[in-house]
């Protein structure tokens, strides 16, 4: 998107997932100025086109646009960081949700949309079977904005063909590289550093390769409607610390063990429902951390600030200039 300073004129390009829908304090690069600034927004404005680049998503990769929408309409993880995510915020992004999915199924006439939750909804639970069923026990604002999230998309269920996915962590390589979810960024480290330092190590979580993640999102384009509900998607549910020493036997590094316990969200997730509908995962754990050598000694996979996503938008909101 394309912003004014309202002093100087100067214009810049910024990345419209930098501005809530509450809008935010700017600063403008060439004079200092600083403003607030709010997106004039309303539904009558909205297309099916708008709403595709507001999602982020591949165009090419809906093939039937007009009928169905991938969504990921509420707080991306990838682009927004905690100190974001404050109360006044969480109005925004459910009436953003709310907004876009009047618009898409009542204007836009969209017969199906599939939601990209995500299986940490579940929080802390040591059920060692965690199915669609098990109550959702958020830890983070992120957690709940995804749970109340899919509470409003399934008060549109008899309107749409609603598909909701609560995905694992995802692991292997992607063009835009991620380097702080577990297996990437143990496997990252033992390359770099020919050592991984596991926090606590009993933790366990699901994990899902880039690969059938993608996969998922085209079958669940062309499956029956009949089969419209909740599915979770994970399929390797592992210790971090078993995901080192599976690391370990493909690459030669050392483990360090610290007791003190960073991330503990701990859960393990029961696939049966979506296997029963016909999907097949083709990898797994070892497939990503193989890949990842492979992209590692080719030159392919290195390290940059947009690897470490909270970190990075951190350090874009803390120097507040477009």
């Amino acid at each position: 998107m394309i912003i004014t300073c309202t002093n100087c004129n100067k214009k810049f390009e910024v990345n419209s997932a930098l501005i809530p829908d509450g809008g935010r304090l700017l600063q403008c690069s060439a004079c200092n100025y600083e403003w607030f600034y709010k997106e004039k927004f309303s539904e009558d404005t909205v297309k099916k086109d708008d709403y595709v680049k507001k999602t982020n998503l591949d165009e090419t990769f809906i093939k039937k646009k007009d009928e169905i929408n991938i969504e990921n309409i509420l707080i991306n993880p990838d682009l927004i960081s905690e100190r974001d995510l404050k109360k006044e915020n969480l109005k925004n992004e459910i009436s953003k949700s709310k907004s876009f999915t009047k618009i898409n199924t009542s204007k836009n006439k969209v017969k199906r949309i599939i939601y990209a939750s995500s299986g940490s909804v579940y929080g802390i639970n040591d059920k060692k079977r965690i199915t669609e069923d098990t109550e959702l026990n958020p830890i983070s604002l992120y957690n709940k904005v995804k749970m109340v999230t899919e509470r409003i998309l399934q008060s549109y269920s008899k309107s749409i063909e609603l598909f909701i996915v609560r995905p694992a962590t995802v692991c292997g390589f992607s063009k835009r590289m991620r380097l702080d979810v577990s297996v990437n960024a143990l496997t990252f480290s033992a390359l770099e550093k020919k050592k991984i330092t596991v926090f606590g190590g009993n933790q366990v979580r699901p994990n899902i390769h880039m690969d059938d993640m993608v996969k998922l999102y085209d079958f669940l384009i062309k499956v029956n409607k009949k089969f419209t509900g909740t599915y979770n998607a994970g399929f390797d549910n592992v210790s971090i610390l078993d995901m080192a020493k599976l690391i370990k036997k493909e690459i030669s590094c050392e483990i360090l063990i610290n007791k003190s316990v960073t991330d503990p969200r701990n859960y393990r997730l029961d696939s049966s429902k979506l296997l029963k509908i016909g999907f097949k995962p083709s990898k797994n754990i070892i497939n990503a951390i193989k890949e990842l050598k492979e992209y590692y000694i080719n030159g392919t996979l290195s390290e940059n600030p947009k690897s470490h996503s909270l970190k990075w938008l951190k350090k874009v909101l803390k120097n507040r200039k477009v």
